[in-house]
């Protein structure tokens, strides 16, 4: 009886240290996971970083729209040549004008999307009455919630990743939401006239600046949603969406590193700088480097920091 007993503590005890080793293992992970992004985020991409390595969790937007337009309202600028910000204060919008139409990326909020993205292409001195796609970086309503309206008032084809597509339907909150229509799926080609978008669940948009070409990605979906709840979520453990962030973003950091993505776009304006660099482009003169322009090196190391947190996150949560 008694060698059972000492048998039994010593399972315990050794139980016990391990599970005191394998804790510090994975704070010293979490802790290298971290570093990386810092450092990879330097002093571009801090807002990310802050976003999705700092905070235990990530907020959701509030669903009720702000009571005073002041706090959300942007005026819209031209961005390249071919590439307008039709967005908000906090969110992003952008209109890609083609020969034969427009192409919507992100639809802003219901309460916004007249206001800012109709409004904002007639000041540009464009028709809204041309928009043909709308491409929605993820199926949440501040970036979704202005889809059905362009889908019902302009008869504009919607087009949602099918993860997304099933979000949607399974999201039990009362804001209007498109009808199904098209998927993006990996490779696709939307062409509109003379020019062409390259889907990767998220889009590549060719821009100009004058005679230089350019190659834009948007990146959407910024967040760590699922730590906050709601249904397009449930039924999935932490670990799962983590790891598909994390692939998702180190995926795209081989399409940005194949295709040469020169110009780093996002539904935030806060993590592409563009609280500053849309104020810049206003005050832009002939010769001036173009603010949008980071270089492929800096968007990969945007999606570094994606990835980096991702996988300090996994091991928090999981």
């Amino acid at each position: 009886m008694r060698f059972c007993i000492v048998s039994i503590i010593s399972v315990a005890l050794a139980m016990y240290w391990a599970s005191t080793n394998s804790a510090g293992q994975s704070s010293d992970a979490i802790d290298a996971h971290v570093a990386a992004a810092r450092q990879a985020a330097g002093q571009e991409h801090v807002a990310l970083f802050e976003t999705v390595c700092m905070p235990a969790t990530t907020p959701r937007p509030a669903a009720d729209p702000p009571a005073n337009r002041s706090s959300w309202y942007a005026e819209p600028v031209k961005v390249f040549d071919n590439l307008y910000f039709v967005g908000q204060a906090e969110h992003s919008a952008w209109a890609v004008t083609t020969s034969e139409g427009i192409i919507i990326v992100d639809a802003l909020w219901d309460y916004s999307v007249e206001d800012e993205i109709i409004g904002g292409l007639k000041k540009l001195g464009l028709d809204p009455a041309l928009i043909k796609y709308v491409i929605v970086s993820h199926g949440h309503i501040d970036h979704a919630g202005g889809a059905k309206y362009l889908q019902d008032r302009f008869g504009a084809r919607i087009i949602l990743a099918e993860e997304d597509w099933d979000a949607m339907s399974r999201n039990t909150q009362p804001w209007p939401k498109p009808k199904r229509d098209m998927v993006a799926v990996d490779g696709q080609k939307l062409t509109l006239g003379d020019t062409t978008l390259t889907m990767y669940k998220t889009p590549f948009i060719p821009v100009k600046d004058g005679e230089k070409p350019h190659l834009a990605v948007e990146v959407g979906g910024t967040a760590f949603n699922w730590l906050r709840g709601g249904a397009e979520y449930r039924g999935k453990p932490n670990s799962f969406w983590f790891e598909i962030y994390s692939n998702s973003a180190r995926r795209l950091r081989e399409i940005v590193e194949k295709a040469g993505a020169d110009v780093l776009l996002s539904n935030h304006t806060i993590y592409d700088g563009s609280k500053v660099k849309l104020p810049a482009l206003l005050k832009r003169k002939a010769g001036d480097r173009h603010p949008y322009v980071v270089g492929t090196d800096s968007i990969k190391r945007y999606l570094t920091v994606a990835d980096e947190c991702a996988r300090a996150g996994l091991l928090r949560f999981q």
